[in-house]
């Protein structure tokens, strides 16, 4: 179920990502042919591949068909994204849609139609899947409950996107263009994605129970006795909600809000029918160690550490991949050129590191929050007997296998032989604890580093260097592309000039002139280097007052008289330099009269 979470959210990276690659390019009617026959094959390899698990599953166990089904869906998923990418990245659909009038206003609504597209594959694999759930696993369903189950238990996954989408949309709109201006910049961005985080993780209960359809539990000894361990523990909620996930079949329960007046506990009928006193209080219990140890705010915090890492990252990540020169030459291999392998290689470490942090990362802290909300139980009772109870009879009711692997979860096996080691050794309690707040630290000195070090990148200090460098690989890779372009030289110039690097920027200007000895730009350049340079070793005022004529004789602009006076007040011709500055001044117009004023008080103090 968790994965549905992942799926949806990777299928809207690749949807966001298309954005990266050439919009001018035309729609080839062709590629909804080619999308339809796709969809086609797909439906039918789901067909069969669940067709023969069915077949099959009565020659092995159910923990065998348990896990056949699990791999088989996990694969399914996978391909249809990977059909999803095709439709968006090669047939290119959306182009067909981009210049609807209300799709340019709010594109919002274009990826929700796409990502209706996703959802159509993943309704094929559960329409593909449905009678082997219900035959093994005796899930009294219906076809229309499962695959209704499976979307909105997912759609929650989407909520923090389309929200924070649609409010970036709808800021085009605002009448007050200060506001407009504020919202757009880099702080404004940042302070409306946290301001939604927080109200979504304070309200985003209220509309989620509605989307799942629960409704307040029924009076009765079941509500009574949630009640009753609620206030033992000092639970503060809202409601005890019924969760008729799948029709009620599946044996779960959970607790979601931050705050208590919007917090609710969440029970599915076939719980409250499977379990006795004793074990339902033991899954309450589970349930308020989630909120006793603050895991819902920490999963804010990660999901909040995501945004933050790929907005200050995003751009960084862009330019050092723009100069990855080494894979481009393996691409051109096989005929791909920069420019098109550029999109598809951020798509890619998007998508990976999209999965890492979430499937890996996020399974990590998961796995072991659960297993600290089951030993939660010890706080109230010596041994946690009917939470191990429960457990045995949620894999035989479900018939799940015992040690099937969980990437959110461990597996029931390992649940509960964990909590049969800590009774055998209590201080095993204690020990996970610490445990839990250390990879907490960790994780939140690692995210504060990479923050720091991409905004360092993007904003701050470093900003200056890493696009020196960034420039540099670049212009060097522009060089071994057209090693006759004298403009390149003169850039090489500039970029060694600026770092100071004089011998070096004279060499380059030297360069150019050899080439184009009527280049304005490295004649005028190299005529300021010669005048003004600190190193001893590069000062050549003669040569300078030449390269300053030849460059003036070419074009008699503001920026050359400066260095042609300059180079005259070097070589102690100040009237001279006076009368060239003044003409500067009289050309500048509006831009840079500052300077030029200064430059020509500058000259008459020297009369």
């Amino acid at each position: 179920m968790f994965s549905n979470f992942i799926y949806f959210l990777v299928a809207l990276v690749i949807y966001a990502t298309s954005a990266l690659f050439d919009d001018t390019a035309a729609h080839d009617p062709a590629g909804w042919f080619y999308s339809l026959v796709l969809g086609g094959v797909f439906a039918l390899v789901c067909h069969l591949r669940f067709l023969r698990i069915a077949r099959k599953a009565r020659e092995h166990s159910f923990a065998w068909a348990d896990q056949a089904v699990s791999a088989a869906t996990f694969r399914l998923s996978v391909l249809a994204l990977v059909l999803f990418a095709a439709n968006i990245y090669i047939y290119r659909l959306p182009a067909a849609f981009s210049r609807l009038h209300i799709f340019q206003k709010i594109p919002t609504l274009e990826a929700l139609l796409f990502l209706g597209l996703f959802v159509s594959y993943l309704v094929i694999i559960w329409n593909a899947a449905f009678r082997v759930h219900r035959d093994l696993f005796s899930q009294d369903v219906s076809r229309k409950e499962f695959i209704v189950s499976n979307i909105s238990f997912s759609l929650p996954a989407l909520l923090p996107w389309f929200c924070l989408s649609l409010f970036a949309d709808l800021i085009r709109f605002f009448p007050y263009e200060p506001v407009r201006d504020f919202f757009t910049s880099p702080a404004g961005e940042i302070g409306y994605i946290l301001v939604f985080l927080a109200g979504i993780a304070v309200f985003g209960p209220v509309l989620i129970k509605t989307v799942w359809r629960c409704r307040p539990m029924e009076k009765g000894a079941a509500r009574s006795k949630i009640e009753a361990v609620c206030e033992k523990a000092g639970l503060r909620y809202a409601d005890i909600l019924k969760w008729d996930l799948f029709a009620g079949a599946m044996i779960t329960a959970g607790v979601m809000g931050l705050v208590g007046r919007y917090r609710y506990i969440l029970v599915t009928p076939a719980l409250v029918h499977s379990l006795d006193d004793q074990e339902m209080e033991a899954v309450m219990l589970h349930e308020i160690g989630h909120v006793h140890h603050h895991h819902m705010l920490f999963y804010l915090f990660f999901f909040a550490g995501f945004i933050a890492c790929n907005f200050v990252f995003f751009e960084p990540m862009m330019l050092m991949l723009f100069v990855a020169e080494p894979v481009y030459q393996a691409f051109a291999f096989v005929g791909l050129e920069k420019d098109q392998v550029h999109p598809v290689m951020i798509c890619v470490l998007l998508i990976s590191f999209f999965v890492l942090y979430f499937r890996f990362g996020f399974g990590i802290f998961m796995r072991n929050f659960e297993r600290q909300a089951d030993i939660h139980l010890y706080r109230f009772y010596p041994d946690a007997t009917p939470l191990i109870r429960t457990f045995y009879k949620i894999a035989a009711v479900s018939r799940q296998a015992m040690d099937r692997p969980n990437w959110h979860h461990f597996s029931i096996g390992q649940r509960i032989r964990f909590l049969e080691k800590c009774q055998q050794n209590p201080a095993l309690v204690d020990q996970h604890h610490r445990r839990v707040r250390q990879m907490i630290t960790g994780f939140a000195i690692v995210l504060t580093g990479v923050f720091w070090a991409g905004y360092s990148l993007n904003y701050g200090h470093l900003k200056e260097g890493f696009e020196n460098f960034i420039a540099e690989k670049l212009l060097f890779q522009q060089m071994e592309v057209d090693p006759e372009n004298a403009e390149l030289y003169v850039l090489v110039g500039d970029y060694y000039y600026n770092r100071q690097q004089f011998s070096m920027a004279r060499d380059a200007w030297e360069n150019v002139i050899r080439i184009d000895k009527n280049n304005v730009h490295a004649l005028n350049n190299l005529a300021w280097l010669l005048a003004t340079s600190a190193d001893r070793q590069v000062r050549d005022h003669e040569k300078a007052l030449e390269l300053a004529s030849r460059a003036l004789a070419i074009a008699r602009e503001p920026f050359i008289l400066d260095t042609y006076a300059e180079a005259l007040f070097m070589n102690n011709r100040v009237p001279e330099a006076l009368t060239a500055a003044k003409e500067a001044l009289a050309l500048a117009g509006g831009t840079r009269q500052t300077y030029y004023r200064e430059q020509v008080e500058r000259f008459e103090k020297h009369l």
